[in-house]
Order: structure tokens, then sequence, then C-alpha cells
């Protein structure tokens, strides 16, 4: 218990840290992506839908899986504080408060990773769809001219 004790916090914001840098990095690779395409180079709708969805899965999994690495964080939080008031054989309610308010902060930090991530995958999605939207239109125009 000693090593949950000292890297718990450590480890749970670490990960939830890296996710949120991936999907920093992946969303600004999406944006330059996106503002550089250039439509006419696209000759096949399914190559196009492939290159403007690279990346989103990973956005997607992400923004899915960071509440429950935070939830997992409160979870390993809960059991340590009640483990370590059943070592000192001391149940003080203060104790337990406090416990429990410091393990609640890793599912925040779980939120305040998923929500952003979520709004941007949908963004990202929604840009997906205006430029598969364009595509077509272009090539109905292109053959009815």
């Amino acid at each position: 218990m000693e090593l949950l004790s000292e890297y718990l916090d450590l480890t749970i914001f670490g990960i939830l840290g890296l996710m949120s840098f991936i999907v920093v990095w992946l969303s600004i690779e999406r944006w330059l992506f996106m503002r550089a395409l250039s439509l006419p180079d696209y000759q096949n709708f399914d190559r196009l839908t492939v290159d403007l969805t690279k990346h989103l899965t990973t956005i997607s999994s992400i923004g899915a899986n960071a509440p429950y690495v935070g939830l997992l964080g409160t979870v390993a939080g809960i059991l340590l504080t009640f483990y370590q008031i059943g070592q000192s054989g001391n149940v003080e309610v203060g104790a337990i408060m406090g416990g429990l308010a410091l393990a609640l902060k890793a599912t925040a930090l779980g939120l305040l990773v998923a929500i952003p991530t979520l709004m941007i995958y949908n963004a990202l999605t929604r840009k997906v769809e205006v430029t598969q939207a364009l595509w077509r239109a272009d090539r109905e125009t292109r053959q009815g001219s």
C-alpha cells in the first residue's frame, strides 16, 4: 500500500496528462491537415474519407476513457483512505472526508480532459461531414457540365 500511496496521484495525473497531450497534438495535426486540404486532388471518395478521419478514433477513445481513468484514481484513493484508517484504528470523520475529497480530484481531472476532447472530436467530425458534402457537390457539378 505504500507504493500505491506514494505513486497514485502521479500515475493517474501522468496518464491523464499524456492523454491531454495526445489530444492537443492530434487536434492540431487534424486542423492543419484540413486547412491545407485540396479537394480536387481527391478522385476517390473513400480515399478522402480515410484521410479526413485519420486519428479521429484516437481522439474519440481518449474522450470516452478519460473519465474512467479519473474514476480509477478515485476508487484507488478511497481504497487507500479506508486502508489507512483501518491501519490506524482511529475512525475520525474528518480524516475520512479529507481522504474522500482528495480522491475525487482524479475524477474531476478525468472529466476536465474528457469534456474538451469530446467537443474537439465533435467539431472535427462535423468538419469531415462538411468536407465530404463539398466533395460530392463538386463532383456532381463537374458531371453535370
